[in-house]
């Protein structure tokens, strides 16, 4: 049975270390128990937010209303076959946990997102990615429940309408379901994805190529330039990529020669935001506790008691003085409360 709690201080679920509070905070570890707790809630008009494991969010303030998270766990396979393997898992499963499983059990597809904090019903909404990965390669489909009439919904990989760091659930249904459980079809003869520099670099200290050895090679990366949000508080890449015409993309490599470009399917080029915001001038600044990460230029980090405002604040005048350099828009990946 779920307790609503009141007054709840939000500091230790969010990655930033955000000291906000909201009104009432209710944690559900089963289906029943969220159609049950909104049952009740659906006859209030108290604002409702959900959330999964804090990693990409920033409370600018204390929130007026109910937060409620979903806690449903578990790992059950579905179907399996000599070539794939069909798995179910609960949105309150930690990501990274669910990524050390398969590739303990050989199934290959989610090594490459090793180290991504949060939860497994968030990784759908941002359609999370890393060295060449998205997740929306590995999704077969998302169950999730219906706030305002509680029906249960199942979406199939094209009806996600999954994009980059997008998704159906991050635009058209933006606050009205609640994943409840996502499916990943992944393989037991792995096919390596390592079109990605550096993890290939990495790659050549190991003497063999293994799902263990990526995911390692991965995780030694990832701890060499972003830091550990046990740590010090942060959510990760704060902005996305942008993505610019190829034309324009043409200018700019003859004014910085060493701009890395990557050009996309539909004829565009996407920009490293994290070498934006370096040339921009940001890399290891730092106004009182906030500031910009002295390795990865892309993450704003909280060196202790900086609060959400501050940290929005100084998101913001990045983003203008890369606008004012580059003539460049890049957006906040991260969800502002």
């Amino acid at each position: 049975m779920f307790e609503i709690k009141e007054n709840f201080s939000l500091k230790n679920y969010n990655t930033f270390g955000i000291d906000a509070k909201c009104r009432f905070f209710v944690e559900c570890s089963s289906l029943d128990e969220i159609t049950q707790f909104l049952e009740n809630h659906n006859k209030s008009d108290i604002p409702l937010m959900i959330l999964g494991g804090g990693s990409n969010v920033l409370f600018t303030q204390d929130f007026e209303g109910y937060v409620l998270r979903p806690f449903i766990k578990g790992i059950e396979i579905i179907e399996e076959s000599e070539e794939d393997i069909l798995v179910k898992v609960g949105a309150g499963e930690d990501w990274d946990v669910f990524v050390e499983y398969c590739v303990e059990k050989g199934w290959g597809g989610v090594e490459n997102l090793s180290l991504i904090p949060g939860n497994v019903g968030t990784c759908p909404i941002q359609n999370i990615g890393a060295y060449g990965v998205e997740v929306k390669d590995v999704i077969e489909e998302v169950e999730s429940l219906e706030i305002e009439n509680l029906k249960k919904n199942t979406f199939k990989n094209a009806e996600c309408a999954f994009g980059y760091r997008d998704s159906i659930f991050k635009r058209n249904l933006k606050g009205k379901q609640i994943i409840t459980y996502v499916s990943f079809r992944l393989k037991k003869q792995p096919v390596f994805m390592l079109n990605y520099g550096s993890l290939t670099e990495e790659l050549n200290k190991f003497n063999e190529l293994s799902l263990k050895n990526i995911r390692k090679a991965v995780i030694d990366i990832r701890e060499s330039k972003l830091p550990d949000p046990k740590e010090i508080g942060n959510s990760g890449s704060f902005f996305k990529n942008p993505v610019i015409e190829e034309s324009y993309a043409k200018g700019l490599k003859q004014e910085y020669e060493d701009i890395p470009l990557y050009k996309q399917d539909n004829g565009t080029v996407k920009v490293p935001a994290g070498w934006l915001i370096e040339k921009a001038g940001w890399k290891g600044k730092r106004i009182g506790d906030a500031g910009v990460h002295e390795k990865q230029a892309l993450v704003l980090v909280n060196y202790g008691n900086a609060t959400g405002k501050e940290i929005f604040n100084l998101a913001q005048e990045i983003q203008q003085s890369v606008k004012t350099k580059f003539n460049i828009n890049i957006e906040m990946e991260v969800n502002v409360v």
